[in-house]
């Protein structure tokens, strides 16, 4: 609870220096134990590693204690459904109710307002109850501020019980623009009043809280804690807040804002993500990995992409994974990289291995060959093979005895022939010779 500290005699000296002592004094929210507002960014904006020495060389605060929070950057507002419902009794001096809605105003200051973010209500009772806007109604804060701005008093009478009902009835439901279950976003309401409830408020204040709602009580003045204890949720030290005057109230402002602060795990440094840290609405964080690069199962750390296994390389013979994650084309023996990097054409015919050359492949540019032979060798007739050169002389030489083994053959056959026909001719020329003796001496 909140109570001014009496009032006290100080020394004249004292009475002059007291403004700057008040300056010099530590800010009571940088306290160890108490939770500080960061900056936030819209979700999916991923989290960076702060440097573990300052930019003045010194060693950065908490850097050597993983999990303690440090400053701004580390605590965040965490979406709300939030619903305020305000007395405005007759008890409620008008400038008091000027001092509520000052403290609702600096509330939606501490918060990102926004669909995605906290969406905000306004309930305004007294023996009647009043929805002076729904959740759905604002997205931003200036819009917000200017509505509760134009909240004016209701009449006589305190129905706490009544207001906490049609909050749960009317407001906190997906029609008035509240989110359903599945989006675990918490849904928060604020009582702030001066008086004693003139209806019951136990019984719904606990319905309430069995559907989900936490719930927070705000006294001033008269109010009567036992109410609030009634109203509030558990632990009752952390939901109920008294002061005595509305004078005072805009300093639970702050309260509220450490309340509502949600840690930036990822700020925290103790998330183990090698490359992303993204913080989620939840309050928790997950690892995301640079492009080109795959979450491994641990969820934390990552691992260059095998883009080529993907099979969306477009690499026409070869594909070679980098060790950025990215990858490059290659070609086979005898090609070359075309000018897109994918494609490959011919560089040396020799080079394909389907040239059929027996020793060696002569190229005569990109589209033709010749072949060649070993020295010793000689190329065949089939421009393809090599043949030994002794051996080319021994085939010659057995060819050319084969060759006068057969003449001789024929000669001989010939002068066979030959001789024969002289013989015949021989005898042919006799025959003729007798007859004609015999003519003759006839």
């Amino acid at each position: 609870m909140l109570r001014p500290a009496p009032a006290r005699r100080l020394p004249g000296l004292l009475l002059l220096l007291w403004p700057l002592l008040l300056l010099a004094a530590p800010d009571p929210v940088a306290r160890p134990g108490f939770r500080r507002l960061g900056t936030r960014g819209p979700e999916g904006s991923p989290g960076r590693r702060p440097s573990s020495v300052a930019p003045d060389g010194a060693p950065a605060s908490g850097a050597s204690e993983p999990g303690r929070v440090s400053g701004a950057g580390v605590c965040k507002s965490r979406p709300l459904d939030l619903v305020f419902l305000i007395d405005s009794s007759r008890s409620v001096r008008p400038l008091e109710f000027t001092k509520v809605k000052t403290f609702v105003s600096r509330i939606i200051d501490t918060l990102n307002i926004g669909p995605a973010d906290t969406r905000v209500a306004v309930v305004n009772y007294a023996s009647t109850v009043k929805i002076e806007f729904q959740l759905q109604a604002y997205t931003d804060k200036q819009s917000l501020k200017q509505a509760v701005g134009r909240i004016t008093p209701l009449s006589t009478g305190t129905m706490s019980g009544l207001a906490i009902q049609t909050a749960m009835d009317e407001v906190f439901t997906v029609e008035a623009g509240a989110r359903g279950p599945s989006s675990n976003i918490p849904k928060v309401a604020i009582i702030v009043t001066d008086g004693r409830p003139q209806d019951q408020v136990n019984e719904v204040a606990a319905r309430a809280q069995a559907s989900g709602i936490e719930l927070y009580a705000v006294g001033v003045d008269r109010a009567d804690m036992e109410s609030l204890k009634m109203m509030a949720s558990e632990p009752l030290e952390e939901h109920v807040f008294y002061v005595e005057t509305y004078g005072v109230i805009e300093k639970l402002s702050s309260r509220f804002q450490e309340t509502f602060c949600a840690l930036d795990k990822c700020a925290l440094n103790t998330h183990g993500c090698e490359h992303i840290c993204v913080n989620n609405r939840s309050g928790s964080y997950h690892c995301e990995c640079y492009e080109g690069y795959t979450l491994n199962e641990d969820r934390k750390t990552c691992s260059a992409q095998d883009k080529c296994a993907l099979g969306t390389h477009g690499c026409q013979h070869i594909c070679v994974n980098d060790r950025t994650g990215s990858y490059h084309c290659e070609c086979y023996d005898g090609y070359t990289l075309n000018a897109d990097k994918e494609t490959c054409s011919v560089r040396d015919k020799c080079a394909l291995g389907s040239h059929g050359c027996q020793h060696i492949c002569v190229s005569d540019g990109a589209a033709s060959y010749h072949c060649d032979c070993y020295p010793g060798y000689t190329l065949n007739e089939d421009k393809k093979t090599c043949s030994a050169i002794e051996e080319a002389r021994r085939l010659v030489s057995t060819e050319d005895v084969c060759g006068c083994e057969a003449t001789l053959a024929f000669q001989e056959k010939v002068s066979s022939s030959l001789q024969r026909l002289n013989t015949k001719l021989d005898g042919i020329l006799e025959k003729l010779q007798v007859n004609e003796y015999g003519q003759i001496h006839r």
